[in-house]
């Protein structure tokens, strides 16, 4: 890890206990609204799950962005959403003149999530070259929304660290501009070069979590299981994030209890359902079982 950074600390559910939650208000807007920002033609599923989890994690509003042409079948899955149908390209993935049009959304947005379900890197990186400079935060980056920061950390900056970078290990590994192995070789390491390089907090999930901050502090989770490892649970664990920023969490607090909230809610499956086989749409309905085992 970086020179002066402490060890890790270890994620247990009495380290959360005594990382509280902020209490949820009685009403929806008390709660805090999520804005998820992503989807094409080909990958509305992935928006529909972290859209899901954002709400089991806590959030009072539900608001969704995605290609106008599935707009309307969002809405349909949807029904505690707003869904704004945006500008898509020939190929059927968000255009980059599309962060005009969902600008004042995401500005008055709790918080944003942005990534789920993108699947072109250059439209992607070009959305969020134009939408993330009008952001003041909180926002979490997911896949390949993470496409403009890949493209120049610097563009995260001026959220002066309210923003939440959610990388698997081959994503982390292009954001850095490094081969896999050099990841896989010191994923603490690695979690926390990008943290600096962003000035973001990174929660970078597999089969072991880290999470880092730019100040230095980082975390380890262990929660959850081979099970995990199945479309769509990056997603989920976007949404819990997502959801946790929209409730009032700090971007450090949200990364640390979504992922062991992910891990374990892969856990109660895998002991109702199987080690392996669980499929990641029924990870978002044990999010609110999880938080239950934490605070009673």
């Amino acid at each position: 890890m970086p020179r002066g950074r402490p060890d890790p600390t270890l994620v247990t559910p009495e380290v959360l206990r005594h990382w509280p939650l902020p209490e949820p208000g009685g009403d929806k807007n008390t709660r805090g609204s999520i804005l998820v920002i992503g989807g094409s033609t080909e990958t509305l599923g992935a928006v529909l799950l972290a859209a899901e989890a954002a709400m089991r994690a806590g959030a009072g509003k539900l608001q969704v962005a995605t290609v106008a042409s599935l707009a309307p079948f969002a809405a349909a899955a949807l029904p505690e959403a707003l869904v704004r149908g945006l500008p898509e390209t020939d190929g059927g993935v968000i255009h980059p003149d599309a962060a005009d049009d969902v600008q004042e959304l995401a500005g008055s947005a709790g918080a944003v999530l942005i990534g789920p379900g993108m699947t072109d890197q250059e439209a992607a990186r070009a959305f969020g070259e134009r939408l993330l400079p009008h952001l003041a935060g909180p926002v979490a980056l997911d896949a390949l929304g993470l496409a403009a920061v890949t493209a120049d950390p610097a563009c995260l900056h001026h959220l002066d660290g309210r923003a939440v970078l959610t990388p698997n290990p081959t994503e982390l590994a292009i954001a850095l501009h490094v081969e896999d192995d050099e990841v896989d070789a010191d994923p603490a390491r690695a979690t926390a070069s990008l943290a600096e390089r962003a000035r973001a907090v990174v929660g970078m999930g597999g089969t072991t979590s880290w999470i880092a901050t730019p100040d230095g502090r980082t975390w380890q989770d262990e929660s959850g299981n081979a099970g995990l490892g199945v479309s769509g649970s990056g997603d989920v664990r976007a949404g819990i994030t997502g959801g946790l920023l929209a409730r009032g969490a700090e971007p450090a607090q949200a990364a640390v209890w979504a992922a062991w909230l992910h891990g374990r809610a892969g856990e109660r499956l895998a002991s109702s359902v199987g080690r392996v086989g669980f499929l990641a749409r029924e990870l978002p309905a044990e999010i609110p079982r999880a938080l239950a085992e934490v605070v009673p």
